[in-house]
């Protein structure tokens, strides 16, 4: 017994390749560090206004760098999080036209399954 081939491609409707209107830009950095608060993070701006956030246990660390980090290619935002002796750590950048919306939504998850020991 054979089975025919589906054709080939793929299917969909009009409905689903309407456009979309995509946000772009890099938004308002406040939506990412507004979530931190000063009874558990550094918060250093300095003198290229970039700004630094570090938790205070110094395993968590946020930059944010308006203009580009220095030694990169458009660095805007890097997250990085210092693992243990048993278990690697990670870190992510994202580019500086970024929407901030969509780091905050990275940091924020990141915070939330962090927890106090």
């Amino acid at each position: 017994m054979t089975v025919a081939p589906g054709s080939p491609g793929f299917s969909t409707t009009i409905e689903a390749l309407r456009l979309r209107e995509w946000q772009l830009g890099p938004g308002q950095p406040t939506l990412v560090t507004d979530q931190f608060t000063a009874d558990d993070f550094h918060l250093i701006v300095d003198d290229r206004a970039d700004v630094h956030v570090s938790s205070k246990d110094g395993r968590f660390y946020l930059g944010w760098f308006p203009s580009g980090r220095p030694g990169t290619d458009g660095e805007g935002w890097t997250i990085a999080v210092t693992g243990t002796a048993k278990v690697r750590g990670y870190h992510m950048s994202f580019d500086t036209e970024t929407p901030a919306d969509v780091v905050a939504a990275a940091v924020a998850r990141v915070l939330e399954i962090s927890r106090a020991v």
